[in-house]
């Protein structure tokens, strides 16, 4: 059977594809105060959620609103997306005011293709379990086994790049191999037909498939990647933050705190994220035991920033991005 291949996206076509977004897609205290309400021409915000993630559990919880709330501040949620590109698309063409905190990545690529986006903060969740996998059945049992095989991944993001650094590890050569483009939904049962070979993919996606699918890691980012060059992140457009920053520096201040939650929180956080995933308890309990931690970094850490631009550089060299980028003119002056 043949596998599709696709065009990389042009301007055109990414800011085209902002208005399928919506319509197609069904440490703080928390007794402190959020900023004084000044500097903002709405109190509504319009935030995006997936199907995991500390956004679900922020929406799902409700005690981010509260805090919100206290500065006067109405949340909109708007979802499920089923990865990144898809919220950055909504945020561009006006249906959205921020991504729901997802890969680097994708929000560079968005970036450079002329989407007026900017980065409000950055998020640095440990562990991290991005992996490839394949089918137990497959024959594929080492990086060097994908060589004639097929791999899906999400353009830009942390799929290819993951997939990118494992050939280069390996000596691969990304010619020997089929990069399938594929957004995690239809990956998913495109590694269970067989029509891909193989799945870079993360969290929750990834823990899922290796238990229905029967599938195995033959590239674990935390075990076999020895730095880290995707960043979880939050953006909204310039103007939106130009026109806000005391509404973005609270819904910042209410993410921080809702990690910080998570953090200490780990087993609800998970059972809360299981209702909504709808997977098992087995999956739910390995996500316990990892007792994953979350640290923030705000837009203008710069220490942060070189290893972001570091990253960017990186995937620029490799042409998952297609262009250099400067980090640093593409952030929420807050």
């Amino acid at each position: 059977m043949s596998i599709p291949r696709f065009t990389n996206p042009t301007r055109r076509s990414f800011l085209g594809g902002a208005a399928f977004g919506i319509g197609a897609l069904a440490g703080f205290d928390l007794s402190e105060p959020a900023h004084a309400a000044t500097g903002r021409v709405t109190d509504t915000v319009r935030l995006t959620w997936g199907l995991s993630g500390l956004n679900l559990i922020a929406k799902e919880r409700g005690e981010f609103e509260k805090l919100l709330a206290r500065d006067g501040i109405k949340v909109e949620w708007l979802g499920p997306f089923p990865n990144h590109a898809p919220t950055l698309q909504a945020v561009t063409g006006g249906s959205a005011d921020f991504s729901f905190g997802g890969s680097t990545t994708p929000a560079l690529a968005a970036i450079i293709a002329g989407s007026p986006l900017v980065f409000t903060q950055f998020v640095v969740y440990e562990p991290r379990t991005t992996a490839i996998i394949a089918r137990d059945d497959s024959g594929i049992n080492k990086v060097e086994d994908l060589v004639g095989k097929s791999v899906a991944v999400n353009r830009s993001g942390l799929g290819e790049f993951l997939l990118v650094a494992a050939l280069e590890k390996h000596k691969v050569d990304r010619s020997k191999m089929t990069f399938v483009y594929l957004n995690p939904p239809d990956a998913a049962p495109a590694l269970a037909s067989g029509k891909v070979d193989a799945w870079s993919m993360w969290s929750p996606g990834v823990d899922i498939a290796r238990l229905e699918y029967k599938a195995h890691d033959i590239f674990l980012e935390g075990r076999d990647l020895e730095f880290q060059i995707d960043y979880t992140s939050y953006l909204t457009t310039r103007k939106f933050a130009t026109d806000n920053p005391a509404l973005v520096r609270a819904v910042n201040d209410a993410f921080r705190a809702e990690g910080k939650w998570i953090s200490a929180n780990s087993k609800d956080a998970e059972y809360i994220a299981q209702k909504a995933g709808k997977y098992s308890d087995q999956v739910r309990d390995q996500f316990i035991a990892l007792n994953r931690q979350y640290r923030y970094f705000a837009a203008n850490d710069e220490n942060f920033l070189a290893e972001l631009q570091r990253a960017a550089d990186w995937l620029v060299a490799r042409k998952v991005l297609p262009e250099p980028i400067k980090v640093t003119d593409h952030l929420a002056q807050l």
